[in-house]
């Protein structure tokens, strides 16, 4: 593995509103009690021998994930707000009966088709493009991530966005991604000639997780 960065993408522990199917969006909720036991629990895993940077949403529910994570790791925490969890619009704070009574069909189509935009909010194709340059800054700055490991801690929507981003993959495929349950998280790593063709490879899918219940 020397030369090749990895990068692990790590959804935030459980919150109330993620219990009660409500969509949370940019709202900034914090932790349940089963959320912050989740945080500490995956966190020595995280907290590898050759983590070097831990960056965060700045989300309370992320940022604090991330921070049982820096206390493990003994190294702190980054935050950068363009890792926040999809802008809903005016799906935000409702649940998921909510949305569907409203808005009939369109939280189908929101997930098999990474250009619709809920109404007043963002498509999967912005978030996408929202999230890249974090990770294209890092490879540029970070000359020592090579043979290293990088964290992000985020939110699901955002890490399976952010993930078809690096794969390059064509609109079409964007929904093979499917949903990521709470702590659970995501491989790649770089293998390509140079920063500019970093060829990212998805090694680990949701990983230390069931499958997220929302995407049944």
């Amino acid at each position: 593995m020397a030369g090749v960065r990895r990068l692990i993408l790590l959804r935030h522990g459980q919150t109330e509103w993620n219990a009660s199917d409500r969509m949370q969006g940019q709202i900034d909720t914090e932790l349940s009690d089963v959320g912050r036991r989740q945080a500490k629990d995956c966190a020595p895993d995280m907290a590898c021998g050759d983590l070097i940077a831990i960056v965060s949403s700045d989300l309370r529910r992320a940022h604090d994930t991330a921070l049982a994570v820096a206390e493990a790791a003994a190294m702190p925490v980054v935050t950068d707000p363009r890792l926040r969890e999809t802008n809903l619009g005016q799906w935000e704070g409702m649940d998921h009966r909510e949305v569907d009574a409203q808005f009939p069909g369109a939280r189908k189509a929101w997930r098999l088709d990474p250009t619709f935009t809920p109404p007043g909010g963002e498509s999967k194709l912005q978030v996408g493009a929202r999230a890249l340059p974090v990770v294209r800054e890092l490879l540029e700055r970070r000359e020592d991530w090579p043979g290293r490991t990088i964290v992000l801690v985020a939110h699901g929507g955002l890490i399976a966005a952010l993930t078809a981003a690096l794969l390059e993959l064509p609109e079409q495929n964007w929904p093979i991604l499917g949903g990521l349950a709470n702590t659970s998280w995501v491989q790649l790593t770089s293998h390509g000639p140079s920063i500019d063709q970093p060829g990212w490879r998805l090694d680990v899918w949701n990983a230390l997780a069931k499958v997220a219940p929302d995407v049944l």
